[in-house]
């Protein structure tokens, strides 16, 4: 069997659909994965196992462009597949697999695709609550127990990203992840990341913020307020970089963001705060991980920026309070 898997957008969401390839590939071990995805996530889909090829998805997140759609549908023919699975819920997601004319073509029923999926599957939230079982339901009724995302990285992985970056190979660097993609309401104050930073910071235990080039002035505030406790690295790894970075730490604190869920699938202490998006919806989904939330009545809200203008939920959350968790997630 030959699958082709739509992967989602976001660097989080590929995680999280992970366990869906492996329960594919439980189901049969013979069958190849190809998963079309943007051309940013190939290196973190090739630390996946499951991953047999990635196919560049040419179009931009909310891009429509029908006719390019229709066009790589039509090239994707002649690879004769034999399922596709449609992890986004979007209608125009789904028109490659219809082009491709693949014969099974599986995913949530989304914004009416009644003649674009033949398969179309209705979500039942309150049995499905994370977005990781959601996708992962599209195999087949879940096992009890179900496996968890891990990404590889090896020895020489990490100590190539170090020498390519000019960071010392000796050291177990606290790894801070400042941005969030979706907006400033899932970030941390940056006065709070710059505290912790002097808190925690050593010699042998530096503190590294690692981002894309997005969060680059994010992190140059972090480390001008942190007084010379913390480097920053925002911008200047690439993603497979980050990822065999973060895979070295000794430990990493993190928004709710793609990064946190790198972090959780490489198995590395975490600890997650959350403030406006849920950890009930998107957790890190690794033993090693504790999670910091406020729980407050007004989160979690899902918006951009805090309707309130308080943003106690991530305000409350203090240094002393995160690096006390710390303390306590590596004692565990």
């Amino acid at each position: 069997m030959k699958i082709l898997v739509v992967a989602p957008s976001w660097i989080g969401d590929t995680i999280l659909a992970q366990p869906l390839l492996t329960l594919l590939k439980r189901n049969d071990p013979t069958a190849r994965i190809e998963v079309l995805a943007a051309g940013w996530s190939a290196p973190l889909l090739a630390r996946m196992t499951e991953v047999d090829a990635v196919i560049a998805n040419p179009f931009g997140h909310g891009e429509f462009n029908f006719w390019a759609r229709r066009a790589l549908g039509r090239r994707l023919a002649s690879a004769n597949y034999s399922a596709a699975y449609v992890l986004p819920n979007s209608w125009k997601s789904a028109l490659v697999p219809c082009f491709a004319g693949i014969p099974r073509r599986i995913g949530y029923q989304g914004e009416s695709r009644y003649l674009l999926l033949n398969e179309r599957h209705r979500l039942d939230s309150l049995s499905h609550p994370q977005l990781m079982q959601r996708y992962a339901a599209l195999a087949g009724p879940l096992p009890a127990i179900l496996p968890l995302p891990h990404l590889s990285s090896t020895m020489e992985q990490q100590q190539a990203a170090r020498r390519a970056l000019d960071l010392p190979l000796e050291a177990s660097p606290f790894i801070f992840c400042p941005g969030a993609e979706f907006g400033p309401a899932k970030r941390w104050p940056t006065q709070h990341f710059a505290a912790l930073a002097r808190l925690v910071a050593t010699s042998q235990h530096p503190v590294w913020l690692i981002g894309s080039d997005k969060d680059r002035a994010v992190g140059d505030e972090i480390a001008a307020a942190a007084q010379g406790a913390a480097l920053n690295l925002c911008g200047r790894s690439s993603l497979e970089q980050a990822l065999d970075l973060i895979a070295t730490a000794r430990c990493v604190i993190s928004n709710d963001s793609g990064l946190m869920h790198v972090a959780a699938a490489l198995e590395r202490p975490l600890v997650a705060l959350y403030g406006s998006s849920s950890p009930a919806y998107t957790p890190p989904l690794s033993s090693h991980a504790k999670i910091m939330s406020r729980n407050l009545p007004c989160s979690p809200c899902f918006q951009r920026e805090c309707p309130l203008a308080h943003f106690d939920c991530m305000n409350g959350i203090t240094p002393q309070q995160v690096a006390a968790t710390i303390d306590a997630t590596l004692a565990s």
